[in-house]
């Protein structure tokens, strides 16, 4: 049973979201974005935040989004539409640290910035944070940036199996205390493991929850 959701909610999400999914297409600069004329939701973070495969553990699916060991393999805005097509969810490209060229990081980190500030559709960012490393300054950067366009957003630790009960309880603490200087966060962190299949529950009802 979820402290967040009732079981009716967490139902309906695993509803909702156990439909069919399809790519719609990847968006490698903002002249080429699909139209605003739907609720957007989309999952931002560092490289190797281990993002692709979360969102295939949302999504029930092995190889929706595609999963790479090298950080920066992401390189477009993934448009994805789940069953009758009333919402769009997004795969950003990771930022921070990639094994790409200069030029072409900068240009990602660029298009990251224009669709965060100027999306009116986006009703929820999730921000995934390693929750073996905590925030790091390029995640501030990212939530000052969701502040300034005022666009909602949650953090979502992740690969929380990798550490002891202790370590993540102090983690989240001091995730949470960050962003209580944040007035766009959402309050609640959310702790996952797409390996252990630990709080997908929760992080799909937020999902939804940011659509309804």
């Amino acid at each position: 049973m979820s402290d967040i959701y009732s079981e009716d909610q967490i139902a309906a999400a695993e509803r909702l979201l156990a439909k069919p999914w399809e790519f719609v297409r990847g968006i490698p600069s903002l002249e080429f974005l699909t139209p605003a004329d739907r609720p957007e939701i989309a999952f931002a973070g560092r490289s190797n935040v281990g993002k692709s495969s979360l969102i295939n553990a949302v999504a029930n699916r092995r190889n929706l989004a595609r999963t790479s060991n090298t950080p920066g393999r992401t390189q477009e805005l993934n448009f994805f539409t789940v069953g009758a097509g009333d919402f769009y969810f997004v795969d950003m490209p990771g930022y921070g640290f990639a094994k790409a060229p200069k030029a072409k990081v900068e240009a990602w980190t660029d298009l990251i910035k224009a669709y965060l500030r100027g999306r009116p559709t986006l009703r929820r960012v999730f921000v995934l944070v390693d929750a073996r490393h905590g925030l790091k300054d390029v995640d501030h950067q990212i939530l000052s940036l969701l502040d300034e366009a005022a666009v909602a957003y949650q953090i979502v630790l992740t690969k929380i199996d990798k550490l002891k009960q202790g370590a993540l309880e102090r983690v989240k603490s001091d995730v949470e205390q960050a962003i209580a200087q944040h007035p766009a966060a959402f309050p609640v962190v959310l702790a996952t493991s797409s390996e252990k299949r630990l709080g997908l529950a929760e992080l799909k009802a937020s999902i939804v929850d940011a659509i309804a």
